[in-house]
């Protein structure tokens, strides 16, 4: 029996191996795309793609959603990658990544969740609003996103947490990297893009989620929390936390 189980766990091992090599594969050929702009590539060393999927546990064959996009810089990799045995979406401000994309071959298959969301920024509010966060899917096994999480409000927060808590899989992780905010520090002109991980960490928590690990892939010393992020001392080098969650 024990000399069964050491086989079974060397194949396991080698499948392992062997599945994680051709995800790597798939993502490094998404890098080298021709669809990505210079300022795009010039951004890789700094924000580590392959070391963060492989940290949040991407598989080529998963159901994937990525939260806030932006212009589609993390889309541009994950959508390659998913494309023949996965499922990927978007969610929540996807005009500028839908028009990145659109046209783009490979990218047929990019889904858009929740299309009555709004993200809006009221005057004299204290961070973006969310409104009709519902993401109408569920079995997710990954949600991702990537510094977005310090532009909404507590109350948004709270909603796009609970949205991500029933849209993921028992098990399913939440993905969660933000720009790093000191503990405790009242907000001021400075830090409006940073998050204190230690809130984020409670907040998704009281969500439903339990923190299982948390990596120091983006720690950036050179980053002392005092600067704007878009501050010429800091820009592409802010301290950023990594963390990752699972759903009960």
């Amino acid at each position: 029996m024990k000399k069964w189980l050491i086989l079974a766990g060397c194949l396991s091992c080698t499948i392992s191996s062997v599945n994680a090599a051709d995800i790597s594969a798939k993502l490094q050929r998404a890098m080298q795309s021709d669809i990505r702009s210079e300022a795009e590539v010039q951004r890789d060393a700094n924000r580590k793609p392959m070391e963060t999927l492989a940290f949040f546990g991407l598989q080529d064959n998963m159901k994937v959603v990525e939260l806030i996009p932006g212009g589609g810089w993390y889309t541009k990799l994950l959508a390659p990658v998913l494309h023949d045995n996965g499922d990927f979406s978007i969610a929540y401000g996807t005009g500028r990544a839908e028009k990145a994309i659109n046209g783009l071959e490979g990218f047929d298959k990019v889904k858009v969740l929740a299309p009555t969301s709004k993200l809006y920024n009221p005057e004299g509010a204290d961070g973006y609003v969310l409104d009709n966060p519902d993401l109408g899917t569920d079995n997710v096994d990954i949600v991702f996103t990537f510094r977005n999480y310090h532009n909404f409000n507590a109350a948004s927060r709270k909603a796009m947490n609970e949205a991500v808590y029933n849209a993921l899989k028992t098990g399913g992780i939440y993905a969660v990297v933000d720009h790093t905010r000191r503990h405790m520090q009242p907000d001021n002109d400075f830090n409006g893009r940073r998050v204190d991980p230690v809130l984020a960490i409670k907040e998704i928590q009281d969500a439903g989620f339990e923190l299982v690990d948390y990596s120091d892939l983006h720690y950036r010393p050179v980053d002392e929390l005092i600067y704007e992020v878009g501050h010429k001392d800091v820009t592409g080098q802010t301290d950023r936390w990594t963390l990752k969650f699972r759903k009960k």
